[in-house]
């Protein structure tokens, strides 16, 4: 792999935790790098032209263990054409579980070869305390130096051999839920309805939201001027469920 050559990052990021991670992970690599975020509306979507010797970035935020059926769905748009490929699973500080051997089995039936792997931290996208600020300065600095490494096997031209992730196969059950509404502080200013990707939230009463299309992805608790979306009384009682389970720092980790 030499200068010329491009990076593309490609990522589901509903709350930019997930984007960040990736940013924070190519700032290493020496090499034109390209966005495409696939969380967006479907009619904005744009995939990038991938060739064989380009570098793929991948990644994917984890809800309850694994990755979004959306995100997947969407990746599934993009033509591997054979290119070397990172995927990177981001979770709340709770634990990736299968999020990254599903990413890898994706990745690989869609003709990508996966040269390396990443579990990295960010904010819960829910419940905001565990992983506050991450990724952080410390974070920052981890993930440049897992990006060097990862360059630097995308260079060697070395036999391709799949990488052994932790995970199990069959995946896990996913889960649906919790979703997010309007709160009486509701403006009704319709950002969270332009944003939504999923086209979950009317643009005639952005009050509502469509509970058969919603992911929970929090896109619209982010980006609301008001701060009045959320997940109403469920959200103490997903604070102490989860307070065991995140209060301590997790590390990010590399496979390669």
């Amino acid at each position: 792999m030499n200068k010329t050559e491009t990076i593309h990052q490609i990522t589901f990021s509903p709350t930019g935790g997930t984007r960040r991670v990736s940013e924070l992970l190519c700032k290493a690599m020496e090499a034109e790098s390209n966005i495409t975020e696939l969380c967006t509306k479907q009619e904005n979507l744009s995939y990038p032209q991938v060739s064989a010797d380009d570098l793929v970035i991948i990644s994917m935020p984890v809800y309850a263990g694994r990755v979004p059926a959306l995100a997947v769905e969407r990746l599934k748009g993009i033509k591997a054409n054979g290119a070397k490929c990172v995927i990177v699973a981001v979770y709340g500080n709770r634990a990736y579980e299968d999020a990254l051997v599903e990413m890898q089995d994706v990745c690989t039936e869609m003709g990508f070869r996966v040269i390396a792997a990443v579990a990295a931290i960010a904010e819960h996208s829910i419940c905001r305390m565990y992983g506050a600020g991450r990724p952080d300065a410390e974070d920052a600095k981890e993930l440049a130096s897992f990006g060097a490494a990862i360059i630097g096997k995308a260079k060697k031209e070395l036999p391709f051999e799949p990488l052994v992730l932790p995970g199990n196969r069959p995946y896990k059950q996913g889960c649906v839920g919790p979703y997010p509404v309007a709160g009486d502080l509701c403006t009704e200013c319709g950002l969270c309805a332009s944003e939504c990707p999923t086209g979950a939230i009317s643009p005639d009463n952005p009050k509502s939201n469509n509970h058969e299309l919603c992911i929970g992805c929090m896109r619209c608790v982010k980006v609301c001027p008001a701060q009045t979306r959320g997940i109403g009384e469920r959200l103490n009682m997903l604070v102490a469920h989860l307070k065991p389970l995140c209060s301590e720092r997790k590390n990010n980790e590399l496979f390669i």
